[in-house]
């Protein structure tokens, strides 16, 4: 996604029902590598939240109420990893709903893969520290966030998009298969010539606190049963049918899907590979069709979504509250 494409996605509230009390929304713009949002509880009413000092257009904001007091204590905390080229309010309507579920949400734009930074885009080295930028989020959010006594340190959860989603398949334990991607590019450039190169093939961390995972059209190519193997802890795996940029025809995610271990919850969307992003206004819709015209053009991506959001915040409540963060 470019620039105007991936921040159209955060103000994309037309066809969506808020409620009365808003998410909580602080900004994290005071350190370079963490530039982003955390949803939270909050008993106030929504309103446009400017994004300040963050390096996006002023004129975008996201929904909520602007750094109300956290409404609760020991509460589940989950982080978000966008998709390629994108920015942390992607998925905005989806942190709004779990944080007005109970849950805190904390999100960033990676370094070098962000909708105004591509400096690291089609690298080897977004597979290392994407990772470990999930990671860094996650110690912030334990131990130097000022609320940090509202989150319950055993339940904690992550969210994946695209290559998101790959890099919260590796926070749960896999290690991606490199010569696998060598043995299956085509292109000339990118990740492709830094495999054939012969470039130091990435080893990025797993992280033992992330108890639970939604994983949503991830990356494919590296992934293989016996990689996956390793996971051990709860899923939700969603693909698109009809694929996309970055993730194909769907038939590699179709392939993750059946070679995940355990008894995963696993959903397939008609649609194509946007459809998880929110849903688009009608003037978003005007402006960056790219991203809000659905495959199927018949496709309800708003629709979608009242059910898509109830589900991720029901799985990661099961796995997350009603079974006390244990394993």
């Amino acid at each position: 996604m470019g620039l105007k494409t991936s921040i159209a996605c955060a103000l994309i509230f037309c066809g969506l029902v808020f409620p009365a009390n808003a998410a909580g929304i602080q900004l994290l713009d005071s350190d370079p590598a963490l530039q982003g949002a955390i949803w939270y509880p909050c008993a106030s009413e929504p309103k446009v939240v400017a994004l300040g000092n963050l390096s996006v257009p002023a004129e975008f904001g996201l929904l909520g109420a602007k750094d109300c007091p956290v409404a609760g204590t020991k509460l589940p905390l989950i982080v978000f990893s966008h998709g390629r080229g994108a920015w942390f309010g992607a998925h905005h309507d989806t942190a709004e709903a779990l944080a007005d579920a109970g849950f805190i949400v904390a999100a960033i734009n990676h370094p070098g893969d962000n909708a105004n930074d591509s400096s690291r885009r089609d690298t080897l080295s977004v597979w290392a520290t994407r990772p470990v930028e999930m990671i860094h989020l996650l110690d912030f959010m334990l131990h130097d966030w000022k609320d940090k006594a509202a989150v319950d340190p055993a339940r904690v959860g992550v969210f994946g998009f695209s290559l998101g989603g790959a890099a919260g398949l590796v926070l749960a334990g896999t290690k991606p298969d490199f010569e696998r991607l060598a043995s299956l590019c085509q292109e000339k450039t990118g990740i492709c010539a830094e495999l054939r190169g012969g470039a130091l093939r990435p080893d990025p961390p797993h992280d033992a606190r992330v108890r639970a995972a939604v994983i949503v059209d991830p990356a494919p190519p590296v992934f293989t049963s016996e990689n996956l193997a390793v996971i051990r802890i709860p899923l939700q795996f969603w693909r698109s049918e009809l694929g996309g940029p970055g993730v194909g025809d769907g038939t590699g995610d179709a392939r993750i899907a059946g070679s995940l271990p355990g008894k995963p919850e696993l959903h397939v969307v008609p649609a194509g590979h946007y459809a998880f992003l929110a849903p688009c206004s009608t003037e978003l819709a005007a402006a960056v069709p790219r991203i809000c015209t659905d495959n199927p053009a018949d496709f309800d991506r708003a629709g979608f979504h009242r059910e898509f959001n109830p589900r991720v915040m029901r799985f990661f409540r099961e796995h997350l509250v009603d079974e006390g963060g244990a394993r």
